[in-house]
């Protein structure tokens, strides 16, 4: 995602501000071993690790600390601190989400919007992230997708040809009536004669 670099050196900074990882070699120095990490520094050190890796929800963020036996008071407190440092940003998550899937898979509102919610973004984040994309563009993309695959349906009858590419179109989220519009014309533009062409419901 494209402000996944971000998030890891914040991140990164944030582990070092917080004393960086344990030091596992302190017994071969012949250190004392550190105390044992209270339950606010254990969740800080798991949320630092996984924001390493990716931007992250603060829902699964919360998730992955309930997992480890973290209580819910200590989650909250620790989350809502790194929301205030930037470290957790749905919003600009959500944003960030919508660009990345649409552009590279090529799905379409209402499947981002369904994505988005099972990595729990709050509903009205997610209208305004989904609302980057309008319906002119949502079309240009589709008609890229039906191009891209219209080849391999070559060769197939007629019917088919629709069902197969409308399929595909309305697996990554896009209305049933552009689909249709959009199948149409790509097979028209190829000699297809669609006059009274009907695909089942999808």
């Amino acid at each position: 995602m494209a402000r996944r670099t971000e998030w890891a050196d914040r991140a990164d900074r944030a582990s070092s501000e917080d004393g960086g990882s344990p030091d596992t070699s302190r017994a071969g120095k012949g250190l004392p071993p550190q105390p044992p990490k209270s339950p606010e520094e254990q969740a800080r050190a798991i949320c630092l690790c996984l924001l390493t890796g990716s931007p992250r929800t603060r829902k699964q963020l919360g998730d992955a600390l309930h997992k480890r036996g973290i209580s819910e008071e200590v989650a909250d407190e620790v989350l809502a601190r790194f929301e205030d440092v930037g470290l957790i940003d749905d919003a600009a998550f959500a944003g960030a989400w919508v660009e990345s899937r649409h552009h590279g898979r090529g799905l379409a509102r209402r499947a981002l919007a369904r994505e988005l919610r099972t990595k729990g973004v709050d509903s009205t984040l997610i209208e305004e992230a989904v609302g980057q994309l309008d319906s002119e563009q949502e079309e240009t993309t589709a008609r890229d997708l039906v191009a891209r695959k219209l080849r391999t349906t070559r060769g197939m009858d007629r019917d088919k040809r629709l069902r197969r590419l409308a399929g595909m179109l309305a697996r990554k989220g896009y209305p049933e009536g552009m689909a249709l519009r959009v199948v149409r014309r790509a097979l028209e533009e190829e000699g297809e004669d669609t006059e009274g062409l009907e695909c089942e419901p999808f």
